[in-house]
């Protein structure tokens, strides 16, 4: 017999550390949710990579599930961001906001933490969107470097640990594998 949900507000997971796979994680939960008919919802901060497996796969999954980017494709310098990048977040921010109104099974908001901790994103922004969940969605946040405040919101936390990898052996991303 299951228990019995008491939650007023969909659960938090988030997915944060400086090892790999914290996006990987979230897809996985994601192709789940797929595959039982449920829609995803996937908003990528930060990324504006065409070529990445889980943008190219979109069509194939739809219309259960969808994908966004709010980014440029080159690599942000977070020691001197561009107004674009601060303009692509919010505008990520404010779709997120009215994907929830759809109530998908799932929302990601990819590298979502990794903006917060450049300030790219409000922290306080972010936990205006998390207190607004439906009952019925699940968010996911990604990235590293997640704000306390997020991390004390959550349900679930896990931290990625990084141990070894192989760029340090000079094997470069793979494509179908690391992207």
């Amino acid at each position: 017999m299951e228990k019995e949900e008491k939650t007023k507000n969909g659960l938090i997971y988030l997915y944060t550390g400086e090892g790999e796979g914290k996006t990987t994680n979230a897809l996985g939960l994601a192709l789940r949710a797929v595959g039982h008919g449920y829609k995803v919802i996937i908003i990528q901060f930060m990324k504006g990579r065409k070529y990445i497996g889980e943008y190219k796969i979109k069509e194939r999954l739809s219309p259960e599930y969808e994908i966004y980017q709010f980014g440029r494709e080159e690599f942000i310098d977070f020691k001197n961001p561009k107004p674009e990048d601060y303009n692509l977040a919010a505008k990520a921010l404010e779709f997120a906001k009215e994907s929830l109104k759809r109530k998908p099974k799932l929302l990601i908001l990819d590298e979502i933490n990794l903006a917060a901790n450049f300030n790219i994103v409000k922290t306080e922004d972010i936990i205006q969107l998390l207190s607004e969940i439906p009952k019925e969605t699940t968010v996911v946040l990604t990235g590293r470097r997640a704000p306390k405040e997020l991390i004390e919101m959550a349900d679930l936390v896990t931290e990625m640990k990084f141990v070894k990898h192989p760029y340090e052996k000079n094997i470069l991303a793979r494509e179908g594998i690391d992207y």
